[in-house]
C-alpha cells in the first residue's frame, strides 16, 4: 500500500516538482497551498485518514510552518501523532531549533535535492515501520519505576499520565531504553533510529532530549532518567525513582 502525504507548501511549480518525483518512487502526495486548508485535511469536516507524513514549509501566506506545527500538535487523536519534516531557509539554524522544540521530526533546508527529500522521508516511514509492535519481545512494555513505554502502542506514561512526543522522540527514547546503563554517542543514538547522518556541527538531538526530558522526568533541569555524558553523548539510568 502506498504512503499517503500531505505537502503545506505555497510554491505550485516546487509542490508538483516534488509530488511528481515521490510519486515515482509510489508515494502519493497531496498538496495545500496554506496552513489553514493544511490542518483542515488533517481535522475537520472533510477531512480523511490521516497521512502517513506532513511536509511542512516554514513559510507560508497565511501563517508560518512554526503555527501549523504548534497547531497540528494539539490537535485530537492520531493527527496529533502524524511525522512533520519541515522545511526551512538555509543558514537559519534559529528556524530549525523552534521546529523541533514545537514537535517537527526533521527539517530540511531550502534549496534541496529531491533524492534527500525522498531518503529522509522514508527514514522517517521506515522508523514508524521498525517500531510498530511485530513480535512478542517487541510487544513487551518498557518499564522503569513510573515510567512505562509501549513500544506496540507506541505510547509513554509517567505515573499513569501520557507523555507528549513526537514520532521521531520516541523512537530515541525507545533507543536509550533499549540499552538502559550504556552510554551513547550522539551518532550511535542516530544510527540506532536509522535517521540521517548528524551532521558537522548539527544540535538537533540535544533539542529533541531537551524535548523527552520535558515529557518525563519530574524536573527537566535536573534529570533521573537521561543524563548526560558530557563530552559523549547521553545514558539512560537503570535506577529510577
Amino acid at each position: 500500500m502506498s504512503s499517503q502525504l500531505l505537502m503545506i507548501e505555497d510554491d505550485a511549480r516546487l509542490a508538483q516538482m516534488v509530488g511528481e518525483y515521490l510519486g515515482q518512487s509510489g508515494l502519493v502526495v497531496t498538496h495545500r497551498a496554506d496552513g489553514k486548508t493544511g490542518l483542515a485535511e488533517l481535522q475537520g469536516e472533510g477531512a480523511g485518514p490521516v497521512p502517513d507524513l506532513v511536509i511542512l514549509d516554514l513559510m507560508l501566506p497565511d501563517m508560518d510552518g512554526l503555527e501549523v506545527c504548534r497547531r497540528i500538535r494539539s490537535l485530537q487523536g492520531p493527527a496529533a501523532h502524524v511525522p512533520v519534516l519541515m522545511l526551512t531557509a538555509k543558514g537559519d539554524p534559529m528556524d530549525r531549533i523552534i521546529g523541533l522544540e514545537l514537535g517537527a521530526d526533521d527539517y530540511l533546508p531550502k534549496p534541496f535535492e529531491p533524492r534527500e527529500l525522498l531518503a529522509r522521508i522514508r527514514a522517517i516511514l521506515r522508523r514508524r515501520t521498525d517500531h510498530s509492535g511485530s513480535g512478542a519481545a517487541l510487544a513487551q512494555a518498557l518499564r522503569f519505576g513510573s515510567l512505562e513505554i509501549d513500544r506496540d502502542a507506541r505510547t509513554v506514561t509517567v505515573g499513569g499520565q501520557t507523555a507528549d512526543l513526537t514520532s521521531y522522540q520516541f523512537d530515541l527514547l525507545v533507543a536509550l531504553a533499549e540499552r538502559a546503563g550504556r552510554v551513547l554517542t550522539r551518532d550511535q543514538i542516530m544510527e540506532a533510529v536509522r535517521g540521517r547522518e548528524l551532521e558537522a556541527f548539527d544540535r538537533s538531538i540535544d533539542v529533541h532530549m531537551g524535548r523527552i526530558r520535558a515529557a518525563i522526568e519530574n524536573d527537566a533541569k535536573n534529570p533521573r532518567r537521561i543524563l548526560t555524558v558530557r563530552g559523549v553523548g547521553y545514558v539512560f539510568a537503570k535506577q529510577q525513582d
